[in-house]
């Protein structure tokens, strides 16, 4: 059987094959096409029908999903499998949060990188997109929760990986007693959420506080009803880490719900009853003075009186007293 000698142009149908197929996915474009389109397809199609095993790997391409949570303030490297020392077109986009979705590209034919959309400066290419088509996120941010999807187009086929990326952020944990007595434990803008425990156990509760931005505090507040506590410690436990934070109390110390309504209540009653015997000690002095001001007045007007009543007769013994003559005389 005769060998057919192939020229340059018949070397080149693989790869304009590849390239048309993804210019077609990423475009939208149907079988039907237009007539110069088809044209084309049909003349590849009869091309590599000749090229045993091609076709199927062109229309089945292979498809990847990646969990990855990274911790916030880090350095996180996607990889874009399989080996692209073949890849003739490379294609990144990134959908993240409230964001529209960024694109970088590399064509191997023309050795040139294209983006659209793309603003933040923390994401880029690892190294030269032609010898290693890896994005790298330096340093990670909270904003950076998403998806990144890598497509690679290659002469054996079309490949795609795609990173559900999540960011961590440690809490900031802190153990404390506030101004009414009830010790409190806050784990505060972690991502995701931090559990707390205590020892040793009381009766505690805990609240979560969403901020906005993917972070959360949880708060617990712990009492011990009844029991003297000398030291308390509270256990944070979170993905990027475990923490742990020990409070001592003074010697004696009864913590419990009640015991800070129970001294203001007490504290109040005292109060009450020291000024209700400040009012009635004071009626009393008032009632003693006044009474002591009636007496005076009374003994001085009887005073008075008699004298006014004594005069007449003393007068009437001075001029019938013969002694009184006597001793005038």
């Amino acid at each position: 059987m005769p060998c057919t000698r192939r020229t340059p142009k018949q070397r080149l149908l693989p790869i304009l094959t590849v390239c048309l197929v993804l210019e077609c996915i990423r475009a939208g474009v149907g079988s039907s096409g237009t007539p110069g389109n088809s044209t084309k397809q049909q003349t590849a199609s009869t091309h590599s029908s000749s090229v045993k095993g091609k076709e199927r790997s062109l229309t089945l391409p292979a498809e990847a999903n990646t969990s990855l949570s990274v911790p916030v303030d880090t350095k996180a490297v996607l990889l874009c499998p399989p080996d692209n020392s073949t890849a003739l077109l490379v294609t990144w986009t990134i959908s993240l949060r409230d964001q529209p979705p960024c694109t970088r590209a590399y064509r191997r034919d023309n050795n040139e990188t294209s983006e659209r959309n793309c603003t933040d400066e923390r994401i880029s290419w690892e190294s030269r997109p032609d010898q290693n088509p890896a994005l790298q996120i330096d340093p990670v941010a909270i904003t950076h929760d998403g998806y990144y999807r890598c497509e690679v187009a290659a002469p054996d086929g079309l490949f795609g990986h795609t990173y559900c990326l999540r960011v961590l952020v440690p809490p900031k944990v802190t153990l404390f007693r506030d101004s009414s007595g009830t010790v409190v434990c806050r784990a505060a803008a972690g991502k995701p959420s931090a559990q707390i425990f205590w020892t040793p156990r009381g009766d505690c509760h805990a609240e979560e506080e969403p901020l906005g931005n993917g972070t959360v505090t949880v708060q617990s507040t712990c009492h011990w009803e009844g029991r003297q506590v000398s030291n308390v410690s509270c256990s944070v436990s979170h993905v990027t880490g475990n923490k742990s934070l020990f409070l001592e109390l003074k010697t004696g110390d009864q913590l419990s719900p009640n015991s800070t309504t129970f001294y203001i209540t007490s504290f109040f009653w005292f109060a009450l009853v020291l000024v209700a015997l400040v009012i009635v000690g004071s009626i009393g002095l008032w009632k003693t003075h006044c009474c002591r001001k009636c007496k005076l007045k009374k003994t001085e007007a009887t005073s008075v009186v008699e004298e006014e009543e004594m005069q007449p007769y003393a007068s009437y013994t001075e001029k019938n007293n013969p002694l009184y003559d006597t001793v005038s005389k």
